[in-house]
């Protein structure tokens, strides 16, 4: 018994790794990102490719990332992922040019996206009909996913200083190498959901609606660029209702009705947009603020957010232990207010490390605490559906990075905030941060429970 047990950690660990990597990877160029464009020679332009592509393909494959493990089996569909990644991470870390550079980031989000869904699918079967491992093994996924979003900042600051932002993507080459090595020895081969077509049709149309968003809300935070970004998102709309026109009369759904129906679905996905337009958005937000107004360097600002990192795993232990006594909508309102609390805090102070250092602490803990329960609701759901649902709740967390992230740097940029003189604090873009954050806390707070599946007993 003691050895099944440690083989099920085990995979749970190696699932675990494998979406903090994937995750982590969206920021971890962030802090760097102005060294990275001179040495290839971007210009503007180039820097929303480079800053958004991975973000754009990671959040626009998702759902075809779910189907495609669905259809040749979750473990297989890992280890190509990670290849891929891999082979991407090798191309960045070669590149000369924009074009090149774009492009690997972009074979890496849409790696990660077709990796993410299938690990979580296997996380959740490798713990069997045990409700405590599960709750478990998701407080574990959580904490890795919200860890990751806030470690990228500093593990890119740090590794930049220590050898150039070059050895960020030869790192990550040789970590999706050790994570193929774990996947195969530590998880069990996971049979295949379904053999249904994939519905390339209404997979086009939906990474296209996806990245026209990431991209377009990235426009609108640069002045100018903001009639593009306007109009890539009036392009947006349009496409999505061709997706859910042409989604509706498929054969295989992406996004299932019957999924897209169930409440704890809708409130999990809603929190996951909350949770990382808020804390992503404003870590991006504060990042900037400490460099471009302040002066510090990547590494003093990027180690300015490592309490944020760090309370997300005592925030994903406490949501473990809650969501098991109160509602996951309710687990999502309090972690919601404490990202709202901790955003308030450092605001008399901005310049401060210690109130920065605390506020971030209360964020991060709130994080957790969320992230948990907006995956549990999300993928509270019977077996078949659960990569769906997990591709889902996924795509809403991307989306909230992107689109939060863009609309306060937009209203950072409409009120100078962050082109004024030195010392400029963007108290208007951060306090708005903090509003969205209560006021979600609010709505989630009267919020009328969902009836997710009913536990299963331990035999």
């Amino acid at each position: 018994m003691a050895r099944a047990g440690a083989r099920v950690w085990g995979a749970v660990l190696s699932l675990c790794l494998v979406q903090f990597v994937d995750v982590m990877s969206v920021t971890i160029v962030l802090t760097v990102l102005p060294r990275m464009l001179d040495d290839v020679g971007a210009g503007s332009s180039g820097r929303t490719l480079v800053a958004t592509g991975y973000a754009m393909f990671f959040g626009g494959l998702l759902m075809l990332g779910a189907r495609l493990g669905d259809r040749i089996g979750y473990r297989r569909c890992i280890l190509a992922s990670l290849a891929v990644f891999a082979a991407g991470s090798l191309l960045a870390a070669l590149a000369e040019s924009t074009l090149v550079l774009t492009s690997a980031r972009c074979v890496q989000g849409a790696a990660a996206a077709t990796a993410v869904p299938s690990a979580l699918r296997m996380l959740t079967s490798v713990t069997g009909d045990d409700d405590r491992a599960r709750a478990r093994a998701l407080a574990g996924w959580s904490a890795a996913g919200a860890a990751a979003g806030a470690s990228g900042f500093l593990v890119g600051g740090t590794v930049a200083e220590i050898g150039g932002w070059r050895l960020i993507f030869w790192g990550l080459t040789i970590v999706a190498a050790l994570l193929a090595a774990l996947v195969i020895t530590l998880t069990p081969p996971v049979a295949a959901e379904s053999a249904r077509t994939l519905n390339l049709t209404g997979a086009a149309l939906l990474t296209a609606g996806v990245m026209l968003i990431v991209v377009g809300a990235t426009l609108l935070g640069e002045p100018a660029h903001r009639g593009a970004g306007a109009l890539l998102l009036v392009a947006a709309a349009a496409v999505l209702v061709l997706f859910a026109l042409a989604d509706r009369r498929s054969g295989a759904p992406l996004l299932p009705r019957a999924v897209l129906g169930l409440p704890q679905v809708r409130h999990g996905t809603a929190a996951a947009f909350f949770n990382t337009a808020t804390t992503t958005g404003a870590a991006t937000l504060i990042t900037l603020y400490l460099q471009v107004s302040l002066g510090w360097s990547s590494l003093k600002s990027a180690a300015t957010i490592l309490p944020l990192s760090v309370l997300v795993i005592a925030g994903s232990a406490a949501a473990a232990l809650l969501i098991a006594r109160r509602a996951g909508e309710h687990v999502s309102a309090l972690g919601l207010a404490f990202i709202g609390a901790g955003l308030i805090v450092p605001l008399p102070r901005p310049e401060s490390m210690p109130l920065l250092g605390l506020g971030m602490a209360a964020a991060g803990f709130g994080l957790g605490l969320s992230s948990v329960a907006s995956t549990s609701l999300a993928t509270d759901v019977p077996e078949g559906p659960r990569a769906t649902a997990s591709g889902i709740v996924n795509t809403s967390a991307q989306l909230g990075s992107a689109i939060g992230t863009a609309a306060l740097l937009l209203i950072a940029s409409a009120a100078g905030e962050l082109s004024g003189p030195a010392e400029t604090t963007p108290v208007l873009a951060w306090t708005t941060a903090a509003i969205v954050a209560c006021l979600a806390a609010a709505a989630f707070t009267r919020t009328r429970p969902g009836q997710p599946e009913r536990p299963r007993r331990r035999s």
